[in-house]
């Protein structure tokens, strides 16, 4: 599976991060860093120098230092160099900075939280709540979406099981899961709700998430109890626990007499959460 890429603040400045989870270790921008710390208006530049200049003392840093294909202000993924929390260290170390202490505490932080959520799972499940929250997302929404990301993980670990690794079979694996219950592929779903880059879970209503969720459960169900040693025993079963969630999708359109697959998106109707009188529910919550 790939690499979890996030966006973490530090006093109002994004640094690109990504977890790798075969690693098991952060992996962080060194142009982000070299921002944060230079305040620099060319910090691709500063850097540019900046390790040139560690090359020729050679310097380690530098030598392990990765790249990774991250997203730019433009919405495209370049590649980008990268290190782990070690060669982070190392390079601060080498720009003189008032905020290179508040940046090593900041940046442990991080790798000591990682670690705590490693222990107790839970933590990241809180963290994620709060995350959402602070979105504007309504605690309805929340609890639907939480759920969904336990009940997802349970399937991948299935899945995994039945030894699919590849990237791309889980992506197959999802279309055929998705097309089976919503009528339309991953792909197909977003550009129907008018999404780029944005997460298609992130962006569906309750009562998606609830059937999503649905039918992963009973995919989950039907992979442990049918044992499939293929990938196209894998597919036949997702499609068969999608067919569970189109079942109950096809009843509850036929009572409501209106399509419950919606080109509303979650993000459309972020609650401002300032307002004090705000309940928190999604407009599309009610029946229409």
């Amino acid at each position: 599976m790939e690499d979890k890429f996030a966006i973490q603040l530090f006093e109002d400045n994004k640094v690109r991060v990504v977890w790798d989870e075969e690693q098991e270790k952060y992996f962080f921008s060194v142009v982000d860093i070299i921002q944060v710390l230079t305040e620099s208006v060319d910090a691709r530049t500063y850097w540019k120098v900046l390790k040139n200049r560690l090359k020729k003392e050679g310097n380690e840093s530098v030598t392990n230092c990765n790249q990774l294909k991250l997203p730019s202000s433009d919405g495209k993924k370049y590649n980008t160099d990268v290190a782990d929390l070690q060669g982070i260290f190392r390079i601060i170390q080498s720009v003189p900075s008032k905020k290179a202490e508040p940046v090593k505490q900041w940046l442990a932080q991080l790798g000591q939280q990682r670690i705590d959520q490693m222990i107790d799972p839970e933590q990241t499940f809180q963290m994620a709540v709060e995350d959402y929250r602070r979105q504007g997302y309504s605690d309805k929404w929340i609890n639907e979406r939480m759920r969904s990301i336990e009940m997802r993980k349970e399937l991948t670990d299935e899945w995994q099981r039945s030894g699919v690794t590849e990237h791309k079979d889980f992506a197959i694996l999802t279309n055929v899961l998705t097309q089976a219950w919503s009528g339309m592929t991953t792909g197909e779903y977003k550009k129907f709700k008018g999404l780029t880059k944005e997460n298609l879970r992130d962006n569906m209503t309750n009562i998606e998430l609830a059937l999503n969720t649905l039918a992963e459960v009973a995919t989950t169900e039907y992979s442990r109890q049918s044992n499939p040693k293929t990938m196209e025993d894998t597919k036949r079963v997702a499609h068969e626990g999608g067919d569970v969630a189109r079942e109950a999708r096809e009843t509850m359109e036929k009572r409501l007499g209106r399509s419950v697959v919606s080109k509303e998106r979650a993000s459309d109707y972020i609650i401002d959460t300032s307002k004090k009188d705000n309940k928190g529910e999604l407009p599309f919550d009610e029946n229409k």
